[in-house]
Parts: structure tokens; sequence; C-alpha cells
């Protein structure tokens, strides 16, 4: 027995102790070299990332647009019939709880984070030159390459392996780790040296992808209480924070799926629709409704030169700051969103899954950043403003939704909402990865002891305190250029992924027999048929269109099964007689 093994019996674990042991190891190293050595280490991945962004940016964004095009081919091929479990089994979720779960690991914080600072700041400073600021053109591109961000494309990172670890897991029932992803490739080596090491990065970047969204929330939830009740912006106050959450957090995780994050995700959904609401009615009614569904045109205009724009002729860096990261930093923890994905989304078919989850969360995407992009142009041309001099003036991003809101009536308590509406969403993001992350170390989903999956909770929050507690915002810098860093593997696997998902598809339903079709003789024109004839050389052609005898289709009012292969029924048959 190894030593790793005899700690794990000690401690009255019961997981991968390789897994466990090594990922938490480093996870606690990183956070540690991060408060102690802040300096150098953001430095080293600042250099490392500055030169990513500028010489692999393309693949960063061609790589998102490929994954998007390869899921649509899938959904809308013969292989979007292919049911994500044994055929008989039916999805386990309702399509409401599914959709609302879709959010607990998904983008819920992110959404509140930026559905008023995106828009303001590319309102005030375009992303594109000749666009002047604060303008009508402005506020049209800047809900275009806000909904860009935040649609089709956010949800494709987390789509694709999301279907993947769904295949895998529920069809062929391999454990729920991102290396069961490569079998058709690796085959047994998925529990090898080379398995490991996919778990581990898989792992690791997981728990500091999470802590960047926890990060970012707490920010915003300071943000909010300073604005109702005074508290500082302060490294002590955000620990706090964490510190709450995430025992709320654990609280839920221990609970378990159905009683913890089913139950925080449905009251979260709907008090965030209900505060969409209050905006909408309260609000610039008619401008939001109209502003929405233009914006949503808008989008899809644009959709098509921003999903492999460059930026190449001004090179002005934009892309690395802004698209460029969202993509690397998203694609980091699409692991932990991907398993939580396929977990709930157990009996559907593929084309139910890419359907819905990249078609129901861009939807409620484009009507979110509408309605609250609309109100943001609103109050800046029609209102008092005060929001870009807060988001871009004082570089305010977290207090952009406080700012807001305190142009609407009860802003006191629509801002408490909001409050409480980030911890949420912070809470299942934490639960879910919790949950997700001893998953992965375990390698199944059985039952394991309660204290594995309050210790990866544990675990993102510390990551994100030590980070806070740092040296505030500059710790967070060195996590987002790391992860920008890591993002890359992650591409790479992406298109692994691709292949192995593709191999996996035709190993096991098998592929078509060609469409048998009758076939015809040569044709000549009737001077040429005849000038061969008379030459001995028209065996193989006709003058007149005529079929191969013994071609022709056997015609019958049976539905064809595409599932079988007509020359092998015929083959069977005449064996047996």
């Amino acid at each position: 027995m190894t030593v790793l093994n005899r700690l794990a019996q000690r401690w009255g674990l019961k997981t991968g102790t390789f897994l466990f042991f090594v990922s938490a190891a480093i996870v606690v190293v990183f956070a540690v070299a991060t408060i102690i050595f802040t300096g150098p280490m953001g430095s080293a991945f600042g250099t490392a990332s500055d030169w990513l962004m500028a010489n692999l940016g393309w693949f960063y964004i061609l790589g998102v647009t490929v994954f998007l095009f390869f899921l649509i081919y899938l959904a809308l091929s013969r292989w979007g019939r292919v049911r994500l479990s044994d055929e008989e089994e039916k999805p386990e979720h309702s399509d409401k709880a599914w959709f609302a779960m879709l959010f607990a690991a998904g983008i819920g914080t992110i959404l509140m984070f930026w559905a008023v600072a995106e828009p303001t700041y590319h309102f005030a400073q375009p992303p594109r030159a000749g666009v002047e600021p604060e303008s009508i053109e402005a506020a049209q591109e800047a809900m275009g390459f806000t909904l860009y961000h935040f649609g089709l494309h956010t949800w494709t990172i987390f789509t694709l392996p999301a279907l993947a670890f769904a295949y895998f897991i529920h069809k062929r029932r391999l454990p729920p780790r991102v290396s069961s992803m490569f079998q058709p490739l690796l085959g047994e080596k998925i529990h090898g040296p080379a398995g490991k090491t996919i778990d581990t990065i898989a792992i690791v970047g997981t728990v500091l992808g999470v802590a960047v969204s926890i990060g970012l929330g707490t920010l915003q939830i300071n943000a909010g209480l300073s604005d109702l009740f005074g508290v500082s912006e302060s490294a002590i106050a955000q620990i706090i924070i964490i510190s709450v959450v995430t025992g709320v957090a654990i609280l839920s995780v221990a609970a378990g799926l159905n009683k913890g994050i089913k139950v925080l995700s449905n009251v979260n959904i709907l008090v965030a629709i209900g505060l969409l609401v209050f905006v909408l009615i309260t609000g610039p009614t008619l401008v939001m409704i109209k502003g929405t569904v233009e914006s949503a045109g808008t989008y899809l205009y644009m959709l098509p030169e921003l999903m492999l724009w460059n930026d190449t002729f001004l090179d002005t860096g934009w892309q690395g700051s802004w698209t460029v990261f969202y993509w690397a930093w998203t694609i980091t923890w699409s692991p932990f969103v991907g398993i939580f994905i396929a977990k709930i989304s157990k009996g559907r078919t593929i084309r139910q899954f890419v359907l819905g989850v990249l078609g129901l969360p861009t939807l409620f995407t484009i009507i979110w950043f509408g309605i609250f992009g609309m109100g943001v142009f609103d109050i800046e041309m029609n209102g008092e403003g005060g929001l870009v001099d807060r988001v871009v003036g004082e570089g305010d991003i977290p207090g952009a939704m406080f700012e807001f809101l305190s142009n609407f009536p009860l802003a006191g308590v629509t801002s408490a909402i909001g409050i409480m509406l980030v911890g949420v969403f912070f809470i299942t993001s934490m639960d879910s990865a919790g949950l997700v992350l001893d998953t992965m170390s375990n390698g199944h989903e059985d039952p394991a002891p309660t204290k594995q999956r309050v210790f990866w909770t544990f675990a993102v929050g510390l990551v994100a305190a030590a980070l806070l507690l740092a040296s505030g915002d500059e710790g967070l810098a060195v996590l987002q250029d790391f992860i920008t860093v890591v993002g890359l593997p992650f591409f790479v696997l992406g298109f692994l992924m691709m292949i192995n998902l593709k191999r996996a598809l035709k190993e096991d339903a098998g592929e078509l027999p060609p469409l048998q079709t009758r076939r015809w003789m040569r044709v000549l024109p009737p001077e040429e048929w005849m000038r061969r004839r008379r030459a001995g050389e028209a065996e193989d052609a006709v003058m007149v269109p005529e079929p191969i005898e013994g071609t022709e289709p056997e015609y019958t009012d049976e539905p064809f099964d595409l599932s079988s292969d007509p020359d092998q029924d015929k083959d069977k048959s005449s064996v047996k007689e």
C-alpha cells in the first residue's frame, strides 16, 4: 500500500488518491506562492499571457467557432438521434428544472457582473476604430460585442465538453473524468500516466477558473454592500464575504444535488427573472422591448464577421484583453460545467442536448443583456447619466449594477436583491464545483464521504480568498494570466475531443451503408453511337437512356429502417435458405 493510500485510509477518504492529493497539493502551493511571490508570479504569467494573446489569439477565436459548427453539424445530422443513455431512458429532470440548473453551473454570476458593465464600457470606448463614443452606432456595436461574448460562443465552450462527457459517461459508462473523452485514442491508457496528467490539469484548471468567478462575485457583493451600508471595499471585507458564502455552499453541497443545488437554482432563476421584469416595467419599457429585438438582429448581423474577426489591420490589442481572455478563461472551467451539465442531462438525445444547452441560455442571454443594455443607453442618452463615469472613469466595474439600479424605484430593495442573486449564484457555482471536482477525483458517481465534497468547495473559496488577501485585484490578475496560459492546452484538447467523439459515434452506431440507387448505361449521341456500333465498339453504351439490368430498386410501402444494412439482410436471408 502506497503512502497516499495509507493517508487516504487514515482520513476515511474514498477517492482516487493520486488525483486527489496531487491536485490538492498543486492548488495549495499555487495559493501560497501567489501570496508570497505575487510580483514574480504576476510578471512571469503576465509575460506568457501577453505573448499568447499577441501570437495565438487567432487560434482561440478560430477554435471556438470551429467547436460551434461541429456541434451544429452533430445536432442536425443523423447522430442527433443518439440518446445519451440507454435507449429506453427518459430525461431525469423536467425542462424547467434543467434550464434553471444550467445557470447554476454556467454563467449566472457573470450575467449579474457584466449585464450593465460591458454594454457601458463598449458604449463609452467602442472596440472598433471609426465609431464615435456614446453614439447610436456605439450603442449598437456595444450590444453586438456583448452578445457575442455571452451568447452562442460562450455556451459552445461549455457544450462541447458537456456533450463528450454525457456520451462517454452515460453511453459508454466510463469514469466521469476528462481522460474518458480520450478513450477512443488512448484505450486503457486513460488509467495510466497520460490519463492522470489530463485529469490533474483539468481539476487544477477548474479550481482556478471557478476562483476567478468567485473573485468577481465577491468584488460585486462588496460593491453592493458599500453602496447600501457603507461597508468598506477592502480585502478584509472580501475575505468575510467569501467565508460566509463558502460556509453556505458547504451546507448546500452536503445536502446533495436535488436538495441543494436544484432548490437554490430554481429559486434564484425565478428571482432573477423577477428583477428583469421589474427593470422592464419601471424603466422605458417600449425602448427596452424594441431595443432587445433590435439587439438580437444586430447580434445575428455582426456574428458572421465577429466569429472570425482578429483585428488584423489595426492590431489594437483590444481583443486580447476581452475576447481572447473570455475564451481562455471560460475553457479552463468548462470541464466542471461540462460534467455538471452532462450529469443533469442523462436521457436526452444529442439533438435535444445541443439545441437546449446552446439555444435556451443564449435566448435568455439576449433578453437579459437586451433589457439591461437598453436601460444603460437610455440613462446615458436621455437621463442623468453617471454609468460611464463610474464604470470607465472610476474603473468601478463591480459597482456598475448598483449604479444602474439607483436610477429605478426602490433602489435599496432591488440592490439588496441584486446582492442576494450574486450570492446565490456564487453559492451554486461553488456547490456545483465541489460536487464535480469530487466526482472527477473519485472516477465514479456513487455516494462518497461528504468531507471530500466539502474539501473541494473549501478549496475553491480558499484560492479566491488567498488571491484577494495577497493583493486584491493584482492577485486576480495573476490568476487571470495563469488561466490564459492554461487555456491553450485546453483548446488543443477541444479539437481532440471532437475527433474522439465522432470516432466513438461511428464505432457504437455504425456507418450507414452507401445508398444504393439504380445504375444507368452510358448514353452517347445518336451519331456517335451509330459510328461505334459500325466499328463494334458500342457494347458499353446506348443511344436511349437505359438502366443496367438488376439494379432496379425494390419498392415497398414499409418505412425504411436507417439502422439496418439492406445488403447484410440479403446475405443473412440467403444463408438461411
